[in-house]
């Protein structure tokens, strides 16, 4: 079972699935939250996107006494070199916290289990031993198929030594998190270009063309008839994907595929958090601003009733 963990990028070859590249490559930023960002009828945006989603849910079920309150020690943390002011660094550089915990919450899920000797680091012999020590025992003569689990060995310690800054063959906690989730990380661009190619460069010529690139994602089983979504993808290869009308996707344009530039949206709201909250316009907020202004940074069940009345008053 461990085996699949980080195999899952390299299972996804061979597999038929009727769905657009899209939505199965490209590396999207998850949204800061579900609401459309829309002050004028409440700040359920804002509340998700400063607390996380499921810390936005606890918040609406707090007194608004409770959630001043524990708004309060959020500040104290968040003012990281305790100067008594959130600046935007401090802020933005929180709401990107809040909104990886995700990632983070798998990281702790698969920390314990790798870090054997209880070090507070994971170094590549443990993680090897732990995913691969039974398999390399035996060669993997009992795997079914034996290279594809080499192939997965090579593709992890590759991906480990970039994820391993320092080289020391130890993973940090951060580094570790690298390894886990390079697509979150830009010094491991490199690396998620490099495996994509390889899931899908049928060929070994290092690049993918357009029949590699549609056999990604749809292969016609006895005179079945394509889709319409696969024409359209082959126009996208043709005129967007393939930049330099050669035929081939390189890495530079397997880039520009699967980590499209992206805006910032924990960049944006936080500069919009402390915009609306920064009265004598010094560009930073202290915690007696933020307090006047809690409600746009939390919920609470008054401001939850609130806002039930005015989507009521809308309906009507």
């Amino acid at each position: 079972m461990q085996l699949l963990i980080l195999g899952t990028l390299a299972l996804f070859v061979g597999v038929t699935v009727a769905v657009p590249a899209q939505e199965k490559r490209v590396h999207h930023k998850p949204d800061l939250s579900d609401h459309v960002h829309d002050d004028a009828h409440g700040y359920q945006y804002d509340h998700e996107a400063f607390l996380g989603k499921e810390e936005a849910k606890t918040f609406d079920q707090l007194s608004p006494e409770e959630s001043k309150e524990r708004l309060g020690k959020i500040v104290d943390r968040i003012d990281t070199d305790k100067d008594g002011f959130i600046s935007h660094a401090e802020l933005h550089h929180w709401i990107k916290h809040r909104q990886r915990r995700y990632i983070e919450e798998n990281v702790d899920k698969h920390w314990k289990e790798y870090d054997q000797n209880k070090d507070g680091k994971i170094g590549w012999i443990e993680y090897k031993n732990t995913t691969y020590g039974y398999y390399m025992d035996v060669e993997f003569d009992d795997v079914e198929d034996k290279s594809s689990y080499k192939a997965m060995l090579t593709r992890d310690e590759r991906r480990f030594k970039s994820a391993d800054r320092d080289g020391d063959g130890v993973a940090t906690r951060e580094e570790f998190t690298a390894f886990l989730h390079p697509e979150e990380f830009d010094h491991m661009r490199d690396i998620v270009i490099q495996e994509t190619i390889e899931d899908i460069d049928k060929n070994g010529d290092g690049k993918i063309d357009l029949q590699e690139y549609i056999g990604d994602m749809f292969n016609a089983e006895n005179g079945e008839n394509e889709p319409d979504w696969v024409t359209t993808e082959k126009k996208h290869f043709s005129e967007f994907r393939d930049m330099n009308k050669d035929g081939f996707l390189d890495a530079s344009e397997v880039s520009h595929w699967i980590l499209p530039g992206e805006v910032d949206h924990a960049d944006n709201e936080a500069r919009h958090l402390i915009h609306e909250t920064d009265k004598d316009n010094d560009d930073k907020i202290t915690k007696k601003e933020i307090l006047a202004n809690w409600n746009m940074f939390v919920g609470s069940q008054a401001t939850n009733y609130g806002e039930d009345l005015t989507k009521r008053h809308d309906e009507l």
